[in-house]
């Protein structure tokens, strides 16, 4: 371990030393410019961070050895409410923080004292993730490097802003929004210790009469379900609430009215009560006017929305079972003064046509699952195959008066709209899941008014924002039905919050501009930011003017250079410099980043700027988890990347990380497989170096020619998966599949290795170099090279030496040793002797026929045999044609659609020639004499008569 240490350190100096990394324009370069997404830093950077960065630096070095003028820059986010709670716990002496903070981060003593101030904190953790970033190997131009509080990139942020505001991508109005009631902000996802991309949710609520002036709204998603009402549901120990909620007197739960009051509504709590004072009494159906019962419901959750629950037996799952448990708890019932024979009485009401389903489709569903009660899980996945099929199916049956024949999804926003105007429905927001504040406050809907917003539900920005998707290549290429999703859905954004660090709203005191809203276009200040610190250049110097000629180039230069006092070449500098990298060529990201950042991205990029510059490519990958669980800091599981580089080594860090999934897989981190890979690597570095010293011989027939030709396919994988972003595929083949042919040929070869190679020795390191770079640079090195690998030619596959031919030979003699072990192990015989029968030329042309057949379409047996025996050569061998073509077709059927084509290009084989200058390697490997006879060798030895049964690829086989 302690050499491979010393190995990374080496590398990492010469590249820091020459400046490797550190880009500039080139016009006789193809630019690519590739980002990750800025870490928040309110701790160290982790392993999740670490294995989104190390997609992106292989992509990255791919692209550079590919001839590429390669950008990767990276910065640091400081803005929002995280790094201020994280403080303050501090501060406050929380106990158990500082604990994590000292044991999982590895924080000194002194310098959490220091942490009370939250730009200590940041600058702590930044300085410490730095470090964590070059010693990854990551190959980033440093001297871009910014934080978001940095004053130069707050004037970047507050052009931004006063762009969006005049184009009215940024307008004022009212808007729910999560709320932190003590930060008395709104609270982005970035700003949450827990619920992270949980939104408000509108229930419609539907106004149930329980007198003449009192109602009981109920609140639901389906309010079309109201002619299906058999009862209502009140939790019987809960505190509900006698309110006056505008001009009308409601009966909610506690927690309802606290919500109404923030949700714009006049709320008066008149007196408070328990919901046994509602259970046992009637209400009516504002809708049908019948007149029903309320029955006690234990499961209603009165923090949920009003508390109030209206229930439909026939097509809700739960409320049937909760229905049934109730019919058969007649004490109960009479505890409430309820007859049980009334509630026995209840019969569902069926009120939508659902296809697949009878009368009653939630109690239909409940048998078929075989869900046994409310607590069975399976009653959740019973609720949502029926809620699913209902909405996109059901049509509302006779008793749905006014809407009856209608399908569910077309008149459901028809039906709410009506039933407002009648005064039989109003509504209410509510969060679906719990969602609390970074400063451990939990959180609330509140309807702003008066605040500013991102436009997001704008029809001609959501088209922009679609158009520029279209133009795009997303990895993998599934989701792109995300990202047209979130597009459609998103709505109004509240771009402000009162506390947290970050840059104030030019037009709005007292405001800041949140996390995920400072985040989006930040890519084109790494094209300038180079210029700004290497000039000094003031933050009051950067002016709306100077981003409008750098970015749009708006004014002339001289006028903007005289205005704002910048050197008008530094001004001219700034403006090429961003030319020429724009746009972003591929941005990288985790999952959760689609329903937010990445697609905010996308919005205001078209927002912002002409469609040339609009983003190339995003890659989405999965979300890290650590040991089967998801990572979590308070509870231990939590690697920080700088800890794992230290235990493990960088290219083992890498390449673990990287081998754990690609797409959006959720790679899982063990820290057996990181030892493993490092264990690995040592071996790997032993291996070249042997080959370094051991290969001397000029040889260069079949089996040089064999490599050779296998490793032009594999630079061809390696380059299609790794320029897909298909990182796990891709190193699985550079580093594995490329050893295992490595292996092969000294198995073949023995002792005598030729000198070629090490040719091959220096494609295989070039190909594994974007994984694992320091090691890669080391045996690169030792090869006698004097340049970078970093900055190498990728290699490309030469055509004039793949050999299909050679190389199915050698897949041909591994089939023949796996065929023959497999007989060995079955029969347990200790063989002495094994002969070997290939087929005849005339199954060679079956098979073939047959792969061509296969490529075009399915194989029909009986057809096929028609056509095949209209040929001579076939026909004279009717009977074993006929025999051998079902046995063929079964094979064929079992092959990949590569190996097919592959084996279709080749042609036939001369296995006998093949196997007879393999004899030797065959005796060795086999431990047993070998001998090789042709199917209609008239002198072969076959006591047996096994030769008959030989089939192209598969020799027949007798072991003596």
């Amino acid at each position: 371990m302690e050499f491979l240490r010393k190995i990374e350190e080496k590398w990492q100096k010469a590249w820091e030393n020459a400046k490797v990394f550190a880009t500039d324009p080139d016009p006789d370069k193809k630019k690519f410019f590739v980002t990750f997404p800025y870490p928040y830093i309110n701790g160290p950077l982790h392993v999740g961070h670490a294995f989104t960065a190390s997609r992106v630096d292989a992509y990255a070095r791919l692209k550079r050895t590919q001839g590429y003028n390669v950008l990767f820059p990276w910065a640091w986010h400081w803005t929002g409410q995280p790094l201020i709670g994280a403080s303050q716990r501090v501060a406050k002496g929380d106990e158990s923080f500082i604990r994590v903070l000292k044991e999982v981060d590895g924080v000194p003593e002194e310098e959490l004292k220091k942490f009370v101030d939250p730009i200590y904190m940041a600058t702590y953790y930044t300085n410490e993730s730095r470090i964590a970033a070059k010693r990854a190997g990551f190959s980033v131009d440093w001297r871009r490097e910014f934080n978001t509080i940095m004053p130069t990139f707050q004037k970047f942020i507050e052009w931004q802003y006063e762009r969006l505001r005049a184009r009215g991508y940024v307008t004022r109005g009212t808007h729910p929004v999560v709320w932190c009631p003590k930060c008395q902000s709104p609270t982005g996802d970035h700003d949450r210790q827990e619920g992270e991309g949980v939104t408000p949710e509108e229930y419609t609520l539907i106004k149930f009469k329980l007198d003449e002036e009192t109602y009981l709204p109920a609140a639901t998603f389906r309010p079309e379900t109201i002619y299906g009402v058999t009862n209502m549901w009140i939790h019987p120990d809960a505190t509900y609430v006698e309110a006056k909620v505008d001009d009308e007197k409601w009966i909610i739960s506690e927690k309802a009215a606290e919500k109404l009051k923030e949700q714009a509504r006049n709320v008066e709590v008149r007196r408070k009560l328990k919901g046994r004072e509602l259970v046992g009494k009637n209400f009516e159906n504002p809708v049908t006017k019948a007149e029903l019962p309320i029955l006690p419901g234990w499961f209603v959750d009165a923090a949920q929305a009003t508390g109030v629950v209206y229930s439909v037996p026939a097509h809700a799952p739960y409320d049937w079972l909760a229905l049934k448990d109730l019919q058969e708890k007649p004490e109960t019932l009479r505890e409430f003064g309820i007859k049980p024979e009334n509630v026995k009485n209840i019969k569902p009401i069926s009120m939508i046509k659902v296809e697949d389903f009878g009368e009653y489709p939630a109690i239909e569903i409940v048998e078929q699952l075989g869900v046994k009660d409310q607590c069975d899980p399976k009653a959740a996945e019973a609720t949502k195959i029926i809620y699913k099929k209902e909405f996109h199916s059901g049509v509302l049956k006779e008793n749905c008066m006014d809407y009856a024949g209608k399908m569910v999804r077309e008149v459901k926003e028809a039906l709410i709209e009506d039933f407002r105007k009648h005064g039989v429905a109003d509504s209410m927001y509510d969060l679906p899941q719990p969602v609390i504040c970074r400063c451990l406050t939990p959180c609330i809907v509140k309807v702003l008014q008066n605040q500013w917003f991102l436009k997001y539900s704008d029809p001609e920005w959501k088209e922009k924002a679609k158009e520029a998707l279209s133009r795009m290549t997303i990895y993998p290429e599934t989701a792109t039905q995300w990202f047209l999703t979130v597009i459609d859905w998103l709505r109004e954004w509240a771009c402000a919050r009162r506390t947290g660090l970050g840059t104030p709203l030019p037009w709005g005191p007292g405001w800041i501009i949140e996390t995920l809203s400072d985040s989006t276009i930040y890519m084109a200040f790494y094209t300038i930011n180079k210029h700004i610190r290497q000039h000094d250049i003031k933050p009051e110097t950067l002016t709306k003017e100077v981003f409008d000629y750098v970015f749009y180039g708006k004014e002339s230069l001289e006028k903007v250079a005289a205005k704002s006092g910048i050197n008008a070449e530094t001004l001219d500098e700034m403006r090429k410099e961003f030319l020429y990298w724009y746009p972003v060529d591929l941005r990288v990201s985790a999952k959760e980043l689609v329903p937010n950042h990445l697609t905010f991205f996308i919005f205001h990029h078209v927002a912002l700027f002409p469609s040339e510059h609009w983003p190339k490519a995003i890659g989405v990958n999965g979300m890290l988890i650590i040991e089967g669980k998801q990572m979590h800091k308070s509870k231990g599981n939590f690697v920080p990347a700088k800890r794992a580089i230290e235990e493990c080594g960088a290219d083992a860090t890498r390449c673990a990380l990287l081998l754990g999934a690609e797409g959006m897989d959720d790679p899982d981190w063990r820290s057996e497989n990181i030892r493993d890979i490092r264990n690995k690597l040592e071996s790997f570095y032993n291996f070249t170096k042997n080959i370094i010293e051991s290969a001397k011989s000029e040889e260069n027939r079949h089996l040089e020619k064999w490599l050779m030709s296998t490793l032009q396919h594999r630079i061809s994988e390696v380059t299609e998966n790794l320029e897909e972003m298909k990182t796990r595929t891709a190193l699985e083949i550079a580093f594995f599949e490329i050893w295992n042919d490595f292996r092969w040929y000294i198995r073949r070869k023995g002792e005598k290795k030729a000198k070629i190679l090490k040719e091959a020795l220096k494609t295989w390191v070039k190909l594994l170099a974007p994984f694992a770079p320091h090691i890669c640079e080391e045996v690169w090195s030792l090869l006698g090279e004097k340049e970078f690998i970093s900055l190498s030619s990728w290699p490309e596959p030469d055509k004039k030496l793949a050999d299909l031919k050679v190389k199915e030979g050698e897949n041909f003699i591994k089939r023949v040793i796996d065929d023959t072990q497999s007989i060995i192990r079955a029969t347990k015989i200790t063989p002495s002797k094994i002969y070997y029968y290939v087929a005849t030329p005339w199954k060679w042309k079956l098979f073939l026929r047959m792969l061509e057949k296969a490529a075009t379409g399915k194989l029909e047996t009986d057809t096929l045999i028609g056509e095949l025996l209209k040929e001579p050569e076939l026909r004279k061998n009717a009977k074993e044609v006929v025999k051998i073509i079902p046995k063929i077709a079964e094979e064929n059927m079992k092959m990949s659609e590569a190996e097919k084509k592959r084996q279709l290009s080749t042609g036939a084989l001369n296995e006998y020639e093949i196997l007879e200058n393999a004899k030797a390697f065959l005796k060795e490997e086999l431990k047993a004499e070998v001998d090789v006879f042709k199917e209609n060798d008239s002198e072969r030895h076959d006591p047996k008569q096994r030769a008959r049964l030989a089939k192209p690829y598969r020799p027949a086989i007798f072991i003596e």
